[in-house]
């Protein structure tokens, strides 16, 4: 091999400069590099949902300039556009950080095998995940876990995260021919929904780092407490970051172990639950390796006869936020206006669409792929399957939340519904969770016309609880449970 050939390092959800070994270890054989992202159309691939796009495109900007304007970006099959970029510079190999979905491992190896075959440098690297999904496993009997709490106290017991790697210093990367990221039609036009993801996020490395910073000098103290709370602001908002790899958790971990020395953490509990967080990523991760029908089918494949309902009309009014029930309807809001929702209220409306309505938890999971800015098929799958009861760790199926008591205990004050239901905003503490309990009087000076102005409650919840519980009750008597 030529010592001066280029290697291309090509970018995916690793989109940072920093504590990005691929990159690192492409920098480090002292060959010029290319740095090349591609819009993979290879066959069999999910495609991200609409949400994610408008993220991508804000990310990309903010990496290519992080380059000096030269991130090279080409669309079509990854190894179609591997080989042509190749072919175009004289390039060695290709380097990348590893993706651990089903359907990029198919990829992926495909890639390996034929590059390899043909006589180029293929590596990957591990650039998103503090431990690879194959290196932990039960002690009784060698398989992988399917609850959480014995799977993160072994990540605890494994040896530390390494340090993160810093920023490559005074890289210049490889020109190449690029295509313009406008012409791949990421963002929205007519109409333009994306406002208020304007509004709440800045994609990119350095808005990453900054919302990692605004955490430990703030939220962090009070975490353990007051993260379930929707109304406050005391979680992170660091998953889409994560998701598509403007900072690593290597880096946060750093981060936050340096506050705790440092004194910033008041409360070792704060972090320890923060961290934690970091580890359902982790477990979700490994879940999809080891099962990696977990998109599609139940975990638990009892389930695979449960007699859901298809109801395209309460679908609809779920996924516009409007099924009478305060809290539900203000997470889903949440979620078209910014891209995002509060974890406790993710649990609250899925709860809702599964057990309250009976509808099938991948059409929840297909509904959240299309609008979240964090759509990641592990957390999400995983996160579906748990509160539908049929996945690891599961909430037991008998396990279905009040809407009305959630949002008592969660959101006592309804800050959080009145800022995303601000049709409901002038009613009392009283019944701003329960609005069809409101006398006459008190719905006509909150300017309330349950009906028209707000729905009535879609369901009882009281009933549809009794029905999905005699449904889970009629799966186990026939044996399916």
């Amino acid at each position: 091999m030529n010592a001066t050939s280029p290697l291309i390092y090509w970018f995916r959800q690793d989109l940072r400069l920093a504590d990005n070994a691929g990159l690192s270890a492409a920098i480090a054989t002292g060959r010029p590099v290319i740095c090349l992202y591609i819009h993979d159309t290879t066959a069999g691939l999910r495609p991200w949902g609409a949400a994610s796009l408008w993220w991508l495109h804000h990310s990309l900007t903010a990496l290519n300039a992080s380059l000096g304007g030269k991130l090279v970006l080409r669309k079509g099959p990854a190894l179609e556009v591997l080989k042509a970029v190749l072919k175009e510079t004289g390039a060695e190999g290709v380097m990348w950080g590893r993706c651990y979905e089903p359907y990029a491992i198919a990829r992926d190896t495909a890639i390996k095998t034929q590059l390899q075959a043909d006589g180029f440098v293929a590596e990957s690297h591990n650039t998103a995940l503090l431990f690879e999904p194959w290196q932990l496993k039960t002690k009784t009997n060698g398989t992988p876990f399917q609850v959480f709490t014995p799977f993160w106290k072994a990540c605890l017991a494994s040896e530390a995260p390494p340090l993160p790697l810093p920023a490559p210093k005074d890289f210049t990367p490889l020109s190449a021919k690029s295509e313009n990221l406008a012409d791949w039609g990421f963002l929205p036009t007519n109409p333009d929904w994306a406002g208020g993801m304007r509004e709440a996020w800045t994609p990119g490395e350095a808005g990453a780092r900054q919302r990692l910073i605004d955490f430990i000098e703030g939220p962090i103290n009070g975490y353990k407490e007051r993260r379930n709370n929707p109304g406050e602001q005391f979680t992170s908002r660091l998953s889409p970051h994560l998701h598509w790899g403007e900072i690593s958790p290597r880096q946060i971990w750093r981060v936050v172990k340096v506050a705790e020395e440092a004194g910033k953490v008041k409360h070792e509990s704060d972090s320890a639950h923060f961290l934690s967080e970091l580890g359902w990523r982790e477990f979700s991760n490994h879940l999809l390796y080891h099962f990696p029908t977990l998109p599609s089918v139940p975990l638990n494949k009892r389930f695979i006869a449960f007699p859901w309902n298809e109801k395209p009309g309460e679908l609809k009014a779920w996924q516009r936020g409007m099924t009478g029930y305060p809290i539900v309807d203000a997470g889903m809001r949440e979620l078209w206006q910014t891209g995002w929702m509060h974890n406790r209220v993710r649990m609250i409306v899925g709860s809702f669409l599964v057990k309250d309505l009976l509808i099938p938890w991948q059409q929840g999971e297909a509904w959240f792929w299309d609008t979240l800015v964090d759509a990641n098929l592990a957390n999400n799958t995983a996160s579906w399957q748990w509160i539908a009861g049929c996945g690891a760790d599961a909430a037991p199926y008998f396990r279905v939340f009040n809407p009305m008591l959630q949002g008592e205990k969660f959101d006592g004050d309804g800050a959080y519904i009145r800022r995303y239901v601000p049709e409901l905003a002038s009613l009392p503490d009283k019944y701003i969770h329960r609005p069809w309990e409101a006398p006459a009087d008190v719905l006509r000076k909150a300017g309330v016309e349950l009906g028209r102005t707000y729905p009535q409650p879609m369901v009882d919840h009281h009933t549809a609880r009794d029905h999905a519980l005699a449904a889970f009750a009629a799966l186990k008597e026939s044996g399916a449970a």
